[in-house]
């Protein structure tokens, strides 16, 4: 089941409606007719952590096996701005859910993407080749069988998970980022990078049974995803969001209030797998990686505008 969010501090609320006037007119504002006032046509595409999955309130218009929330950071975005937003972001996408349906009452996802849309915002790649999920499972389980001593991990997998993002989420992200531009060839597109899972070192492992020396080796796996989406946008005009430092020390270690991540034991937010097209309640957790922590998508507006970089900017940390 899904707890309710924290409560958001009055700081991060004034700091949220700050900021999304300046993460448009900076870097995500689209262009509009000159001399004419027009209302902005934001389309919202993307995985669990553009939906904010399984924070509450849900979306009651969205399908409900996509756990999208309300809160999610396109919704504050477009609150804040008075966007006509079309959220299309469902927990679990992956690039391919772009170009087809995810579920079967879920169209695909660049069906939204109008010619006429002027942004589009995103958190897409971590679920291809389940990336994310195998890296957490594959980890944590031997992380487990080793009582979090030394890198089990690291020392049975080694390249292979960075691998398959440069052979292959890249090459999809690509993808997916071009057909978004070729559909909606006026519009600013942003993507966005992952906020950090693990520390640099050390871990938690009563929350991310994770040994000790495999912590920095999950950390690199997902560095280099993050590089795969920063490479992608330079690579399709696109503006790339890096989150690495204005994530850092909110990790899935940190204590309730600080992390943006949930972690895999001692979570307070369950977001649960579709089965048979429906959220199952009785069956096993997402991944951490699915599942946002409540304050996170309300400060992600606030991160957008620390961490955005320009169309073709090769920068990162």
């Amino acid at each position: 089941m899904v707890a309710r969010p924290q409560s958001s501090s009055t700081c991060a609320r004034r700091l949220a409606a700050l900021v999304i006037a300046a993460v448009l007119a900076i870097a995500l504002a689209a262009p509009v007719a000159q001399g004419k006032a027009s209302t902005l046509r934001y389309v919202a595409l993307g995985d669990s952590y553009s939906a904010a999955s399984g924070v509450l309130p849900p979306d009651p218009t969205a399908p409900p096996e996509c756990l999208r929330s309300i809160l999610n950071y396109p919704h504050v975005i477009a609150a804040g701005t008075g966007a006509q937003l079309a959220d299309v972001t469902c927990g679990a996408a992956e690039t391919k859910d772009f170009f087809e349906p995810q579920y079967p009452d879920v169209a695909p996802q660049l069906d939204a993407v109008k010619r006429g849309t002027q942004l589009v915002t995103m958190t897409i790649g971590g679920n291809d080749s389940n990336v994310f999920i195998e890296t957490v499972l594959a980890c944590g389980s031997l992380g487990v069988l080793s009582l979090g001593q030394g890198s089990p991990c690291k020392d049975r997998y080694g390249s292979s998970f960075e691998d398959t993002i440069r052979n292959t989420t890249y090459p999809s992200l690509v993808r997916a980022l071009r057909a978004v531009r070729a559909k909606a060839p006026r519009a600013r597109v942003a993507i966005l990078g992952y906020p950090w899972i693990m520390p640099p070192s050390g871990g938690c492992f009563d929350k991310m049974p994770i040994a000790s020396g495999d912590v920095p080796y999950v950390r690199g796996i997902q560095a280099t995803l993050n590089d795969a989406v920063r490479r992608a946008a330079a690579a399709t005009g696109a503006t790339y969001v890096n989150l690495n430092a204005v994530s850092e020390g909110h990790d899935a270690c940190q204590p309730i209030g600080v992390r943006w991540i949930e972690p895999v034991l001692q979570g307070t937010n369950r977001p649960r797998r579709a089965r048979n097209g429906r959220p199952d309640d009785d069956g096993p957790p997402l991944a951490l990686t699915a599942s946002p922590a409540p304050p996170a998508p309300r400060l992600l507006p606030s991160a957008v505008r620390r961490g955005v970089e320009q169309p073709g900017s090769s920068s990162g940390s």
